[in-house]
Formats: structure tokens, sequence, C-alpha cells
């Protein structure tokens, strides 16, 4: 037997109306909508992760952070932080707001057993349980002058820690500032924390 190398091979020819002709546009069918189906395919493995999530922003912290009004004992408010404790904790509610950077601030004032009285404006950041002291206080020398405001030598972030002594910033964290580990909703939510003892959203707070 013998090829004739310059023949044409014959050629396949397919009727509109043949079997064959449907199953031939149904095959190309069913292929194109195989790959439509894999490009808009949400679990596609073979697609970047990035490609459906975005990144949330890494946190900043304000860039200007100013020191509230002095305080006047009038709107100090007392904390509790232990029965052991002998100094006085109190929170200036006046002073208390609620940062578009999540972070708390609030003037702190504390009044230790022997008399003496510390005041420092600061800001606590629940979702990284941190705190941290923006400026020191200083009350004025003589009775009807407003006290001063200057920067604190430490302004880092710390963190808090629940400690037998000084566990102020954990009582403030855990009962009025940070419910269960979230932020406040605003300063509102933090004032009323204060005036009943602590948050009414945290086991034993409910007031």
């Amino acid at each position: 037997m013998t090829f004739n190398a310059g023949a044409m091979p014959p050629t396949l020819t397919m009727k509109p109306d043949s079997t064959l002709f449907r199953l031939f546009v149904l095959a190309l069918t069913l292929g194109a909508t195989t790959v439509m189906a894999a490009a808009n395919d949400p679990w596609d493995k073979s697609r970047r992760f990035n490609d459906y999530y975005e990144e949330e922003p890494e946190w900043e912290e304000a860039a200007e952070v100013t020191p509230p009004t002095f305080p006047a004992d009038a709107d100090l408010v007392p904390i509790y932080v232990s029965a052991v404790q002998t100094n006085q904790y109190l929170i200036d509610a006046k002073s208390l707001s609620m940062g578009a950077d999540q972070v708390v601030r609030y003037t702190l004032v504390v009044r230790t057993a022997g008399g003496a009285v510390n005041i420092s404006f600061e800001g606590m950041r629940c979702e990284s349980r941190e705190w941290k002291t923006y400026a020191v206080g200083h009350k004025a020398a003589e009775a009807g002058q407003s006290g001063t405001w200057s920067k604190a030598r430490r302004s880092e972030w710390r963190p808090v820690e629940n400690k037998p002594t000084n566990r102020h910033h954990a009582a403030l964290s855990k009962d009025y500032f940070c419910p269960n580990g979230s932020s406040l909703r605003n300063a509102d939510e933090g004032v009323d924390a204060l005036r009943k003892g602590g948050h009414p959203d945290v086991p034993g707070n409910r007031k």
C-alpha cells in the first residue's frame, strides 16, 4: 500500500442539524463555562491571597497629642485598684477622650499615703494592652492658679502588668477602659464606667 505525500487529508464535514454538530457546540459551551468559573473561583489556590483580601493598615498613633485642662478636684473620680492598696487613684472625668487611633486618654491623679500627689496625662491602647505617659502635671504654687504640664521624660508604650503593687493600669484596663479586651466606643462610655465603679460589660461589674 502506498501513500501520496501530496494528497490532501480528508475533510470532516458537519451539518448544522447533525448530532455530531450539536455535540461539538455543547463541548465548546461547557469548556467556556469551565474556564469562566475557574477565573471567578474565590478559592482558586493559584491566585495570590492578597487578590481577595486587603491587608489591614499598620496602626499609627495620633501625630499630635495635647494635654487637657489641668484637673480640678471636683472632676476627680476614684477608681478601685485592690484591697491592699494604700494609695488613692483618681481619674479626671473631664479629661477622658477617645482618639481616632483608638487610644483612650485621661489624666491620672495618685495621692500617696504620705501626702504626695502625682499627676500624669496618659493613654491606653486596648488592642495591644499597653499604656503610655504623655505629660507630667505640676500643681500651682499658689491657690487659685492653674497647674502646668511638662513632657514626660519616658514617653513610650509599656505593657499593662497585673502585679501585686501599683496595679492601677491593670485595673483601668480590665475594669474600666478595655472591657473584655475591647476598646471603648466613645469617651462617654468611659465616663459612665468611672461613675458606676466599673464597666457594666465586665463580669462582676454589672451595676
